[in-house]
């Protein structure tokens, strides 16, 4: 009787702390939550109106997110946690779909390049990197895997670890 009872209290402690112990959801700015699958982040400001748009590709977190009316690329740029080492700064899309409320008659594609408003010594008044967002907007920073000197390093490392291994082996099995 003694035994079942710890039993039992075993087993409750163990299935109550892997339920206290799940979380699925990471809260991040004003009440946004994102999981692995995806994500849905909030930086919409309670006292205006607020827009849902998109960031693709290259950035630190992807996903999906409601913003004040009147933010621009480089605030949807920095709420995503900025571009990472792999992001193409010279080929940003901005896809901005038809959408009859707002009068934009068809699909639009804006292309803009980062890095003028980065390395530049003068600001280009005429630079389409401070466009104002609109719903529905998706924002794609472009991108391609870089290739390092340090992984030629790695390459090398381990081919000839391999090859000196084998060769050991080699050695030790013909003395």
């Amino acid at each position: 009787m003694k035994r079942k009872s710890v039993l039992i209290l075993l087993l409750f402690l163990i299935s109550s702390g892997s339920i206290l112990s799940q979380t699925d959801r990471t809260k991040v700015g004003n009440d946004a939550f994102s999981s692995q699958q995806g994500g849905y982040y909030n930086y919409g400001d309670k006292d205006k109106v607020n827009i849902e748009v998109n960031v693709w590709g290259y950035v630190r977190y992807p996903g999906k997110y409601l913003i004040p009316q009147g933010s621009t690329i480089t605030d949807l740029i920095s709420y995503s946690g900025g571009p990472v080492t792999e992001s193409r700064l010279e080929d940003i899309r901005l896809y901005r779909p038809k959408n009859d409320s707002l009068k934009i008659n068809q699909d639009v594609l804006i292309k803009l390049d980062y890095n003028d408003l980065v390395w530049e010594e003068r600001v280009n008044i005429r630079s389409k990197i401070n466009t104002i967002l609109l719903p529905g907007d998706i924002l794609i920073i472009t991108g391609e895997p870089r290739y390092f000197s340090r992984d030629n390093v790695n390459l090398i490392l381990a081919i000839s670890s391999v090859l000196i291994s084998l060769g050991i082996l080699v050695i030790s099995i013909t003395k």
